[in-house]
């Protein structure tokens, strides 16, 4: 949940390389940051807390020293897991004897234990994270050398962790992973390491992907370690074909609203698959003995109306799980059974941990991504890359659209009716091409001035569109800071209609289809409890106090609804002063359970 950014080449600018690539990793971790750099055969640090986007490098180059020679240097933008947000604790730390800097994404779950025997030895530390545990168990050991001190260190390691590491008595830049991602770019004369492509993207766009338990070393070449054989290994390497402009925000204030203006054509671009390729995870998932969507947080409500795709479309039980619940479920998978596991990165933690539990069992995993190469791309039997782009905001946008809609093209190729699937998602793309203007902007622009001073706000569906509530309040909870929540209609009855007061607002996500009758139902008893019923709809209904309409959809109806719903929770962030790439307490992607 941190960004780790490293460069090693021939270019003098290191540390300038390493600060403008952390600031391309801000939406990974932005409570704090630093960068260890190496000039002179000396290893300096310099750390700030705050936001790293903030911090003008060509004002303080000369100040800090970062005007020198550098060809050597890594950086961390933190995402508090271990200690508060304090200088102290943020990256990089330090070794007792200042030889050694390293960052560190990840959680090592036995620190205590390694910190309080060092401290028996005569080590003494200056910070409360787990991070500076590693440093000096690599100074403990560097009499092996930096190489096998490090290797040392990490066999003693419990739990999760991507370290870079460099020092002042070897002009090498050393990485090691196990369980959060790291990515090598590989340029002319030069390499980059990090724990997501957009850091070093304007440079090269061709990566060699680091697996648990290995290590890389780059002097002048990238050499590759298995840690569990110590053999050396060969990488391939694979061209992104990401570019740097969609990376960036371009004439856009934010790069959530910049995501949610690229649906128009994310959507086409997730179901312009090969359809052998469809029709093969199709066979797959007709002929498992029993199927399970395991995705977490925005990507858990997304498996969750596939379960309901598959029910209504292809008459299927799916079955759907979070992540990290998923292990208390293991019971019942089998060698036949299939997961598919649903992740924007592809790095999440707690889905990999269930992949994981899955693949013990002997199942086949299908992975959803929008990240390929990413480690559930390469640990999976089968993958869809989602084609979305890269996806910078914290709160997922364009990525749940298109991950709904490759599971309804999945859902309808399962009941014999790929084509019409396909023709039913460009449909609703062209409908959202026409949603996302100006004018609907405008629309909702006014109902954010309208409710922006509440506190709490709820939202219900029914069938398909029971999911996508649930992930509307997540919308709403991620960037405005407003408390919502959301419930199945028919649900109302058995306790949350207690919260309804006069003037709650209260919205209602209303799908064509014979659901429609029920949920109105159901906003008809919020509004005769005092409840502001805002109708998303594509219907007007006379008990709507707002209506916001939208396109009549089919069983693509939860894309289309959740869209309004998305532009409404990025402009009450925006209303109520908050950054809404950057939510308080968030990062977007989650690497540590």
């Amino acid at each position: 949940m941190c960004g780790i950014f490293a460069y090693k080449g021939n270019k003098t600018n290191g540390a300038e390389i390493v600060i403008n690539g952390l600031k391309k990793l801000e939406y990974r971790g932005y409570d704090s940051w630093g960068v260890a750099y190496k000039c002179d055969n000396e290893v300096k640090i310099y750390k700030e807390v705050g936001k790293i986007g903030e911090f003008d490098f060509n004002r303080s180059k000369e100040k800090l020293g970062f005007d020198k020679k550098c060809t050597l240097a890594v950086g961390h933008s933190r995402w508090a897991t271990h200690g508060g947000v304090t200088v102290a604790n943020a990256h990089p730390h330090a070794s007792q004897d200042k030889t050694i800097a390293i960052v560190h994404n990840g959680i090592i779950e036995n620190y205590l234990e390694l910190k309080e025997n060092l401290v028996k030895k005569g080590y003494e530390f200056k910070s409360e994270t787990d991070t500076e545990v590693i440093a000096q168990l690599i100074q403990e050991y560097k009499d092996l050398g930096l190489v096998e001190g490090i290797k040392k260190a990490l066999s003693m390691l419990e739990g999760r962790y991507a370290i870079l590491v460099i020092s002042d008595s070897d002009d090498l830049l050393i990485a090691a992973r196990r369980g959060s991602p790291l990515i090598v770019g590989a340029g002319k004369d030069e390499h980059f390491i990090a724990s997501d492509i957009p850091a070093f993207l304007e440079y090269t766009r061709n990566v060699m992907y680091l697996d648990d338990n290995q290590m890389v070393i780059i002097d002048n070449k990238a050499t590759f370690i298995d840690l569990e054989t110590d053999r050396e290994i060969k990488k391939r390497i694979v061209e992104i074909d990401w570019d740097t402009e969609s990376a960036e925000k371009g004439e856009f204030p934010h790069f959530m609203i910049k995501e949610i203006s690229e649906q128009k054509d994310t959507i086409s671009r997730a179901i312009n698959q090969d359809p052998e390729k469809i029709m093969e995870i199709v066979e797959e998932i007709n002929n498992a003995f029993g199927t399970y969507l395991i995705g977490c947080g925005t990507a858990g409500k997304v498996c969750l109306a596939g379960s309901y795709l598959f029910a209504r479309i292809a008459e299927k039980h799916v079955n759907t799980a979070f992540g990290s619940e998923f292990p208390s479920l293991q019971q019942f998978i089998t060698d036949k059974s299939l997961i598919i596991a649903v992740s924007q990165s592809g790095e999440t933690a707690d889905t990999l941990e269930a992949i994981e539990v899955a693949k013990k069992k002997g199942a086949k995993v299908l992975s959803i991504i929008n990240v390929e190469g990413s480690t559930m791309d390469r640990i999976s039997d089968f993958s869809i890359h989602i084609k979305a782009g890269p996806e910078k905001a914290v709160a997922s946008t364009k990525a749940t659209t298109a991950q709904m809609a490759i599971l309804t093209l999945l859902a309808y190729g399962c009941a014999g009716k790929l084509d019409e699937g396909k023709f039913l998602l460009l449909d609703a793309a062209s409908n959202i091409n026409d949603m996302l203007n100006p004018r609907y902007e405008a629309h909702l622009h006014k109902l954010a001035e309208k409710i922006k001073d509440f506190e709490s706000m709820y939202v219900i569906g029914k069938g398909l569109n029971y999911p996508m509530a649930l992930e509307a309040a997540i919308k709403l909870q991620e960037v405005s800071y407003i408390h919502a929540e959301g419930f199945a209609g028919g649900e109302l009855k058995h306790g949350p209609i207690a919260l309804i007061s006069e003037g709650t607002p209260c919205i209602v996500l209303v799908g064509k289809d014979e659901t429609e009758n029920e949920i109105i139902s159901n906003a008809m008893e919020i509004k005769s409890r005092g409840g502001y019923i805002i109708g998303v709809a594509p219907d007007n209904h006379e008990l709507f106090d707002y209506w916001i309409k939208v396109p009549e959809s089919g069983n693509a109806s939860p894309i289309v609804n959740i869209i309004p719903i998305q532009i409404l929770a990025y402009q009450l962030a925006v209303l109520r002063q908050n950054n809404p790439d950057m939510p308080r307490n968030l990062a977007k992607s989650v690497t540590v359970k």
